[in-house]
């Protein structure tokens, strides 16, 4: 198998990761490390002395095969232009973009020139989130009544976006994949305590065609460190807990039973109490999952599994959901996607 040259564009908290992980992936090999901070290059260099650092995006494009921008968010469009038009497959960390229109641009320039673009949606390679999907689409949890989700903790503080947009596309890009759907309607509140106008706390709640509705709380500002979901269906409920090192997934057998000729309140529902079950779930880091299959979109073997429509589709909720904040929590509808970006 031929390797594959890939470019990471900054070199922060999580660029690093990237670089780390590719550092270690066979067939694989790091064409280059971008970075406008002096000292970041500098660690760079001292951690990887065999790969090229430099400040300049364009040198570092220079002879790779593809790239990985994981930049601050508000770079994250113009970036992506910049590495379609050399015609080079992408992988742009989330959020995708900081607005719609930013967003739909990437997706269509991609479209156009015809470059792949993966969507850094992290859980969706997640197995657990891969096996929650397969139990969902299978009929094995029955209807999807709704969803809930906390993704909270004490730092990162961040001065450059609210907790909405940097933790939220990882909950709605799965609520997204697992409900097989875009919501049309969210709502969301928050506050800023520790910056004016960055909010540190918000409540988003998502509302599906379906009739699912999905509720997430993202906070960077709480005295747990929480990475949970909770999927509740008509015949088994589900809950999805990151932190546990191990027993990722719990299935619970438990309900509430109505027969078919059920009509009045409460006397003929029996409340389930089933068994509690845990899936063996393969011990395989996200992160490597996600760029290996980068290197295989790379190299033409595999279609993304997170396209540029799916990062258009997250940031049309992200945005629904600021507007909602910003005014006071009304509920927003959210438009569809324009036909040209699928």
């Amino acid at each position: 198998m031929s390797r594959v040259r890939i470019a990471v564009i900054g070199a922060g908290t999580w660029g690093r990761n990237h670089v780390r992980t590719l550092a270690t992936l066979p067939d694989i090999d790091l064409a280059a490390v971008c970075d406008t901070s002096a000292q970041r290059r500098e660690d760079i260099r001292r951690h990887f002395p065999d790969v090229p650092v430099t400040e300049d995006v364009g040198e570092a494009l220079d002879g790779a095969d593809a790239a990985v921008i994981a930049t601050p968010a508000g770079t994250h469009a113009a970036l992506a232009r910049t590495v379609i038009e050399r015609g080079l497959p992408v992988l742009v960390e989330k959020p995708f973009a900081l607005t719609v229109q930013d967003a739909e641009d990437v997706a269509e320039l991609a479209a156009g020139r015809g470059v792949a673009v993966v969507a850094g949606h992290l859980l969706l390679f997640h197995p657990a989130v891969q096996r929650l999907g397969e139990m969902i689409r299978s009929g094995e949890l029955g209807s999807v009544y709704y969803l809930y989700g906390q993704r909270v903790n004490l730092g990162q503080v961040r001065p450059d976006e609210n907790a909405l947009w940097s933790f939220g596309p990882h909950d709605v890009s799965v609520a997204i994949h697992l409900l097989g759907q875009p919501p049309v309607r969210v709502t969301a509140h928050g506050m800023a305590y520790l910056q004016p106008g960055i909010e540190d706390v918000v409540f988003v709640t998502m509302e599906f065609d379906s009739g699912v509705i999905a509720h997430v709380q993202l906070s960077w500002l709480d005295p747990h460190k929480e990475r949970r979901l909770t999927v509740v269906g008509s015949k088994r409920m589900v809950v999805f807990d990151d932190m546990q090192p191990r027993e990722k997934l719990k299935v619970y057998d438990k309900g509430v039973d109505r027969p078919p000729e059920y009509t009045s309140y409460g006397e003929s529902l029996a409340i389930r109490e089933g068994d509690i079950y845990i899936p063996r779930i393969p011990n395989v880091e996200p992160l490597t999952a996600e760029l290996r299959h980068f290197a295989q979109v790379a190299r033409g073997l595999e279609a993304p599994h997170a396209t540029a429509a799916d990062g258009v589709e997250v940031v049309r909720v992200l945005a629904a959901a600021a507007q909602s904040l910003a005014e006071g929590g009304r509920p927003v509808s959210i438009e569809p996607t324009r036909s040209s970006v699928r």
